[in-house]
């Protein structure tokens, strides 16, 4: 983990969080840039995990062939651009395939890892809009 975050907005390992806490920081990100401020936070290139998938599941035959869905690893090369409907859009790598996936859709593991915490503050910022 990033020394001095400050993570008790986020769930423990219980599932039980801090409502002022979250509701402080939630105030805080209501107000942020999130494009520049993620590509002045994150160090790029960095493995994320595909966690969603609107319209897909662990089960379609489109997860099991498209290397940018649900379930699957890749490599964020950038940030590519803001959509109104699916939020920032990264350009993804896995293999040869180049890509493009919702920042919204995706994790970064382990917690230690040090993009775990912006990728983590947007996902759940945009989750919450």
């Amino acid at each position: 983990m990033i020394k001095n975050y400050d993570s008790s907005w986020d769930e423990d390992e219980n599932g039980d969080d801090d409502e002022d806490a979250f509701d402080e920081i939630y105030a805080q990100w209501e107000k942020r840039a999130w494009e520049p401020w993620l590509k002045e936070h994150l160090n790029f290139p960095f493995l994320v995990k595909r966690i969603e998938d609107e319209g897909e599941s662990f089960f379609s035959n489109v997860a099991n062939t498209n290397p940018f869905t649900l379930g699957h690893t890749m490599e964020v090369l950038s940030i590519e651009n803001e959509d109104e409907q699916y939020g920032i859009i990264l350009g993804v790598k896995k293999g040869k395939k180049i890509g493009h996936v919702p920042l919204c859709d995706v994790e970064v593991t382990p917690k230690e890892n040090k993009n775990y915490w912006p990728v983590r503050e947007y996902v759940v910022w945009f989750a919450n809009q």
